[in-house]
């Protein structure tokens, strides 16, 4: 089986912010993604829009649409209207992306770190779950490699799970024993889902060395890839750039 990659245009998005035109294009860099290869995009709008804004949601949606690709929209299910963001289940709701993504991250969170805990939040996703598939939504929840709460997963109706693969990316830095060990427990939670009936994506941290190992996990359906894939971009890509005013300054 084959996995997708999903490119997360948060870090475009931010870069974007930092000025007050529209450079760089968060559609113009969308279709670039998607003429490279990706299968499908990814947007991560939160509460206070540093980064992915509530009126990027429409235009990129548009985008997958007329691209024929999956968009997925990844958020805190939670997360209620406040100010110009209308709340995460509106802004789905109105986008009708194919994915959506449930995140257990708080408005303060630099980034999302931790997956959720369904024997704490299980009642309260259930209606929306089913919610969101009646908008015709695939639903994955964000989901730490902890075999009982996969199992619990499953019990909420959810499509799909995104394992968490932060601890893994440190530890890959840390060497090959340290990364085979937490990619075993990866392993054991991608094999439990399947047979649950649950697919599996993952994403966070995910780069260029350590997705080689990463990419062998069994069942894998999807990653979601953004911060490295941008860094990785200055490196690919930076010195041609250089070059290029470079050439026009003599």
């Amino acid at each position: 089986m084959s996995t997708a990659l999903s490119v997360n245009l948060n870090k475009i998005a931010l870069l974007r912010n930092s000025r007050t035109d529209n450079n760089p294009d968060l559609i113009e860099f969308a279709e670039l993604a998607l003429e490279a290869g990706a299968a499908g995009l990814t947007a991560h709008p939160r509460p206070d829009q540093r980064h992915i804004r509530a009126s990027d949601i429409p235009l990129l949606a548009t985008c997958a649409l007329k691209n024929k690709v999956e968009f997925n929209i990844e958020g805190n299910p939670f997360c209620q209207a406040e100010g110009s963001y209308p709340g995460f289940l509106s802004l789905v709701e109105a986008a009708r992306p194919a994915q959506c993504t449930l995140v257990p991250d708080t408005n303060s969170q630099l980034t999302s770190d931790h997956g959720f805990n369904l024997k704490q939040d299980s009642e309260r996703l259930k209606p929306i779950i089913t919610q969101l598939q009646s908008w015709g939504c695939r639903v994955s929840l964000f989901m730490d490699p902890d075999v009982e709460q996969i199992k619990l997963a499953a019990e909420t109706g959810a499509d799909r799970i995104e394992l968490y693969t932060g601890p893994y990316a440190e530890a890959f830095k840390q060497g090959d024993p340290a990364a085979q060990a937490v990619f075993q427990q990866h392993k054991e939670a991608a094999l439990t889902a399947h047979k649950l009936g649950l697919g599996i994506n993952a994403g966070h941290d995910l780069n260029l060395k350590n997705l080689v190992l990463y990419a062998q996990l069994p069942h894998l359906a999807e990653v979601s890839i953004g911060h490295a894939l941008t860094a990785d971009a200055l490196h690919l890509g930076f010195s041609q750039a250089v070059k290029a005013y470079a050439q026009l300054c003599i």
